[in-house]
């Protein structure tokens, strides 16, 4: 029973950092579950404050997820149009990684602006907001995500 919870603990902190690329993935609470997991075993490996504060972290995190791109979208005069077609533009460039990761979430965000009416000057402009904010979301799930694999890894070997 102990590797088949430390086997599940780390496909969870395996499909959470992958989460934490994908925008319909909540990666950091699915990595986090790992580590819930991990704690389900004889080691038990980490204390209640431990947790306590990865739990804030994650619920920040999930906050910032959609704050970030609507700020960034915002502040460079974009529309919901833009976050939309960021997010759609990084799941069709999910299939043309890696540099598909890249251009995906800013010719979808300019694609979507353009429909939203705007005029291809300002569209630009806001697509790189929505770019920009949805990166910063990104990488900030990908460090969490990153540390808790961490934790897991010299916890579970």
């Amino acid at each position: 029973m102990e590797t088949i919870l430390i086997l599940l603990a780390g496909l969870l902190i395996v499909a959470g950092f992958i989460g934490a690329l994908l925008p319909v993935v909540p990666g950091p609470p699915i990595s986090y579950l790992g580590l819930l997991v991990l704690q389900l075993t004889s080691a038990h490996p980490f204390s209640l404050q431990f947790f306590i504060i990865w739990g804030l972290i994650v619920f920040v995190l999930m906050v910032l997820d959609n704050v970030i791109p609507a700020y960034g979208a915002k502040k460079f005069g974009g529309s919901p149009y833009g976050i939309w077609g960021c997010i759609i533009g990084m799941v069709i460039g999910i299939f043309f990684s890696p540099i598909g990761l890249i251009v995906g979430p800013l010719v979808g965000a300019f694609a979507g602006e353009l429909i939203g009416g705007q005029t291809s000057d300002q569209a630009m402009r806001s697509a790189v907001g929505s770019f920009l904010g949805f990166m910063a979301s990104t990488v900030l799930k990908l460090i969490a995500s990153g540390m808790m694999g961490y934790y897991f890894f010299i916890n579970a070997l």
